[in-house]
């Protein structure tokens, strides 16, 4: 058995810090959802007004960086994720330093596919009680190609009924409600 011998401030505290965490791990995931949705509301809802993105050869606003990369992404590739995956923060006040590995994966346009990793690297402020980007920085580490496979169940005649994946917000993660439209059928019918 465990005794918490913890004074209720430090609970408090802690309880800050990991609601802190959470809204600072949630922004990261609006950057990646409104880059791979091509959302770019939902991207620069990530950036404060004045953030600075120092991405490849460019320096410069949120709304630049999502522009070109936009582009970018939308002349070469037809789907694109943005993974996130380990993350450490530190908070300090109303900065924190913040730091999450990634992996991208592009199906690109001639059906080839390009996957590559690395850290984004943020310091975030949070003003007004809001936590957002003031400063980014992509440190890529490694990048390939992936052998090339049919996407599975491309056959299914009724597939599209609920929602095919969208570079908009006709993707199905924006439905609402997210409900069954194909009529059931269970694998074990054949």
């Amino acid at each position: 058995m465990t005794i918490n011998n913890a004074s209720p401030a430090d609970s408090s505290s802690r309880l800050q810090e990991l609601l802190d965490r959470q809204d600072i791990y949630d922004c990261l995931v609006r950057f990646s959802r409104g880059m791979d949705r091509f959302d770019r509301e939902l991207f620069l809802s990530a950036f404060h007004a004045d953030a600075i993105i120092s991405a490849g050869e460019y320096v410069a606003s949120a709304a630049d960086i999502y522009d070109w990369a936009s582009e970018l992404h939308d002349q070469g590739q037809v789907a694109t994720q943005h993974l996130l995956l380990n993350h450490s923060c530190d908070i300090n006040g109303d900065t924190a330093h913040s730091e999450i590995y990634y992996q991208f994966v592009g199906r690109n346009r001639d059906d080839t596919n390009w996957v590559a990793g690395g850290r984004y690297i943020d310091r975030l402020e949070r003003r007004n009680g809001e936590w957002k980007i003031a400063y980014r920085t992509n440190a890529i580490e490694w990048s390939g190609m992936l052998p090339t496979l049919p996407i599975p169940f491309a056959e299914v005649e009724d597939l599209h009924l609920n929602g095919l994946a969208s570079r908009s917000k006709e993707d199905p993660s924006y439905w609402r409600p997210l409900a069954n439209k194909r009529p059931l059928k269970s694998p074990r019918e054949g």
